[in-house]
Parts: C-alpha cells; structure tokens; sequence
C-alpha cells in the first residue's frame, strides 16, 4: 500500500511539474510566409501574471523648440525610438523587458511633413531596434493605427503594452 501511494505521490508531482513547465510557455504565432516582426497571435497560458502598461509618449528632445510642435519631440522615428526606450525603463523597473511583451497598441498622428500621412515606415525604423533582432527576437501581436491627434500637440506617437511575467 506504501508503494502504491508513493507512486501515487511522484506520479502527481511528475504531472504537476509537467503543468508547471507547460504553463509557463508563452507561444508565439509567426506570420506565415512572412518575415513581418510581428507575431499572428500570442497565447498566454493561465496563471501568469499580466501586466498593463498605460500609453507612453515621447520626450523633449530638442528643448529650444516649442513644447506644442513636433520639433520639441522629433519625427516618428525618433518620437518612436524615445517612447520604446521610456517602455524599456519602465519595464525594467517592472523586473521585465522587451521580450516579455505580448501585444503592443500603436497610435500614430499624421506627421506634417508628410501631407499628414502616418510615418510607418519611421515608426519600423525605431521599433526593429527593439523587436526581432538577434538580442530580442520575441515578437508582440501589434496593431497600429493613424488617430487624429493625441495628448500632446507635438506628439506623432503613442504606445501602450501588454507584458507577461516569466
């Protein structure tokens, strides 16, 4: 009878530790037929703690400049590149980073300077930086969308995330 519940015993801790190894993959869809850096769909497994990033927007960079114009924050590539390294931080400070991200919101203005048409190939620039290199090839599922405006009359970008704990 000893024997039996031993094995009843390890047999409940193999499977437990099976759930366990199982339930901390994170599985990411690749695009088919497609080098795209973003992922199809993401699935999380059940009991990981996700963590809700609110939008972030770009910094000053050029502090002559008026705080109303884009000028003050750059174009869409640099706006883009200012507002993934505040996530970068932000994360960290989260005990997270980039690859722990599993879906990415992306709000883009039209940029002046270019007929008030969104930057998204400025905005692919800053974001293979951080997304589908060779130190960080976990991508998120994404979307990206051209709004009207946002919080800020210079801001060209906005971004919230969705990150997973490991």
């Amino acid at each position: 009878m000893k024997s039996r519940i031993g094995f009843l015993a390890l047999a409940a801790a193999g499977l437990f530790a099976a759930s366990q190894a199982m339930a901390e993959d994170v599985v990411r869809h690749k695009l088919p037929n497609s080098n795209f850096p973003i992922a199809l769909a993401v699935e999380v497994p059940a009991g990981k703690t996700t963590v809700y990033l609110s939008g972030v927007v770009p910094s000053v960079v050029d502090r002559t400049a008026d705080k109303n114009t884009v000028a003050a924050y750059g174009d869409t590539k640099v706006q883009t590149e200012s507002v993934l390294k505040a996530i970068d931080k932000t994360l960290g400070e989260l005990g997270l980073k980039m690859g722990n991200v599993v879906k990415m919101q992306v709000f883009l203005v039209g940029d002046p300077a270019k007929g008030g048409k969104m930057d998204f190939s400025g905005f692919m620039a800053a974001y293979t930086q951080f997304f589908g290199t060779a130190a960080q090839p976990n991508l998120p599922s994404r979307s990206v969308v051209q709004v009207a405006g946002l919080a800020g009359s210079g801001f060209l970008v906005e971004i919230e995330v969705t990150a997973v704990r490991p």
